[in-house]
C-alpha cells in the first residue's frame, strides 16, 4: 500500500529562527526581532486578534482602496 503525501499549504510561512553564533545571544535577540518585524507576522497577529465580520472585512477594503486611490492619483 502505498502512501500519500502531505499537501503543504501555500499560504503557510516558515517561522523564522535564529542559530546563536559564538554565544552571541544577544545578537541572536535582536536578529530574530528584526526577522519578526520584517515577516509581517505581528501585524497578521493583531489583525487576528479579534473576529472580523466578512461584512467589515469588505468596508475596512474598500476604505483602504479609495485611500490608496485618492493619495495615489496625480493631479
Amino acid at each position: 500500500m502505498k502512501r500519500r503525501k502531505k499537501k503543504k499549504n501555500k499560504n503557510q510561512k516558515c517561522l523564522p529562527y535564529v542559530e546563536v553564533k559564538n554565544n552571541q545571544y544577544e545578537r541572536a535577540i535582536s536578529e530574530f526581532k528584526k526577522r519578526v518585524k520584517n515577516s509581517g507576522m505581528l501585524l497578521e497577529l493583531r489583525n487576528r486578534e479579534f473576529y472580523e465580520k466578512p461584512s467589515e472585512a469588505r468596508r475596512r477594503k474598500k476604505k483602504l482602496a479609495v485611500l490608496r486611490n485618492k493619495y495615489n492619483t496625480i493631479d
